[in-house]
């Protein structure tokens, strides 16, 4: 069974427009592909053809993927969320209790996370433990390179 995600508008249409391409110009390019190996003689020893029916067969998973993840894929309303905790959608400000340093993220689904666009995702280590912190509280992770200690200075939207 699969999760409902929550997406903005533009991490929704950016779904869609993946989607559509891999459609249109990804099964254009495999039929083109198979084609083209297919006209290269004998096909129970064309290792071309094998690799094309393969990067077929991957193609058409990725599509059945990405439909069942549209088709689980919320709108999220940001006028009803809570102002007072971080919520997905939420644009967190973060103190590193560590070494001081101010940080800035928003929390998103995991498709639409973007480290360098200062996004990450709600199922990360830091998105997970920030989920339901207020203004002012403390916030104890456990990532890969160990603990970091967050406090939340800001919430917006």
């Amino acid at each position: 069974m699969s999760t409902v995600n929550y997406y903005t508008p533009e991490g929704l249409q950016k779904l869609k427009t993946e989607l559509q391409d891999l459609k249109i110009r990804g099964r254009a390019k495999a039929a083109d592909d198979l084609r083209e190996a297919r006209d290269k003689g004998d096909l129970s020893e064309n290792a071309e053809y094998d690799a094309a029916k393969d990067a077929q067969g991957l193609l058409e998973l990725k599509i059945a993927k990405l439909e069942e993840v549209l088709g689980n894929a919320r709108l999220l309303d940001e006028t009803n969320l809570d102002l007072s905790k971080v919520l997905i959608m939420s644009k967190v400000k973060l103190k590193n209790l560590k070494n001081n340093m101010v940080l800035d993220y928003t929390l998103v689904a995991e498709e639409e996370a973007n480290l360098a666009a200062g996004k990450i995702s709600v199922k990360s280590p830091i998105g997970k433990g920030l989920l339901g912190k207020s203004v002012g509280e403390t916030a104890e992770i456990t990532v890969p390179a160990g603990k970091l200690q967050f406090q939340v200075l800001e919430i917006s939207r």
